[in-house]
């Protein structure tokens, strides 16, 4: 019986603000739902780390870290190693998520669309007209993300503002941003967001009123059918397992032609506030926030 949670929190990446709030949401939740909860806010030594989850004697991990080492499946070795039970997905399927080269391929050999685009090493052109989308192959919540529109002056394959030398450039597919929450590898439904700066990047997630939220998604249902099919596909794909969100572009500009659906990427590692997107996804479902995080705690699991 699972009494003890250590949440793991905060970490050296990018997105370390954004962690702390996941991390603080979840255990505060995990508190109201009986546990007994210890938050730990990881620095850059592992070795500190692997200390401080051993002392603090968990039955399980809540793993509330996003971006590299948290969500790549480095933290995930680690908790192999110490045969600790750990929320979210195993490191191959982190692993395999986080690189967006690597899922596209996986994808694509699944027949999951997605948008046409390929991996550019520095010095190279743009292999597509614009408009295009250039992203690093292994960040997450939009960080170092770049849309190249018509008339744009900024060129960031020619500036480089990159610490990897290759990136991935996509296609930009037009229409609406829409996101999927897949719980024990059934979807529990299509959110739609929007956001007045026409992209849906780092500010427009996190800045105080960046977005706004629409759920469900104010598509036909069998589009949302379709939708929620893909993203358990992908999930299933990748190996993933507890709670994950696929992203997803929903070209309905087209006149007289069907939408056409492009999944974007699959979060293993989704933002845990109460606000954030798969638990906003869930409460409409009738899952509150502590139900949520309970369910993912009692379905924790390692690859040891």
């Amino acid at each position: 019986m699972v009494k003890r949670v250590t949440v793991l929190m905060g970490g050296a990446s990018a997105e370390r603000e954004v962690s702390l709030n996941s991390g603080k949401a979840a255990g505060h939740a995990l508190e109201q739902a009986g546990y007994t909860v210890t938050m730990l806010d990881v620095g850059r030594d592992p070795g500190d780390m692997v200390r401080e989850i051993v002392a603090s004697r968990p039955d399980v991990v809540f793993n509330a870290l996003h971006g590299r080492f948290g969500e790549d499946g480095c933290v995930q070795g680690v908790l192999n190693l110490l045969e600790i039970p750990y929320t979210h997905s195993g490191l191959l399927a982190s692993a395999a998520a986080m690189d967006k080269a690597f899922a596209r391929a996986l994808f694509v050999q699944a027949g999951i669309p997605v948008a046409d685009g390929r991996v550019v090493a520095k010095g190279e052109p743009a292999p597509l007209p614009r408009p295009y989308v250039v992203k690093p192959l292994n960040e997450g919540s939009s960080v170092g993300v770049y849309v190249i529109k018509e008339g744009d002056n900024r060129d960031p394959l020619t500036d480089w503002p990159f610490a990897a030398a290759q990136v991935l450039v996509e296609e930009f597919v037009p229409g609406r941003e829409l996101t999927v929450a897949v719980m024990g590898g059934k979807a529990l439904g299509v959110l739609e967001i929007t956001s007045d700066r026409g992209f849906y990047d780092y500010d427009a997630k996190y800045a105080p009123g960046g977005s706004r939220h629409l759920m469900p998604a104010p598509i036909p249902a069998a589009d949302a059918a379709e939708c929620c099919r893909l993203a358990e596909a992908a999930h299933r794909v990748l190996g993933c397992r507890g709670v994950s969100r696929t992203d997803i572009r929903y070209d309905d500009t087209r006149l007289g032609q069907p939408a056409r659906l492009a999944v974007l990427e699959v979060n293993t590692q989704p933002g845990m506030t109460a606000t954030s997107l798969v638990p906003e996804i869930a409460a409409h479902g009738g899952i509150t926030f502590p139900e949520l995080v309970r369910w993912m705690v009692e379905n924790a699991a390692c690859d040891a």
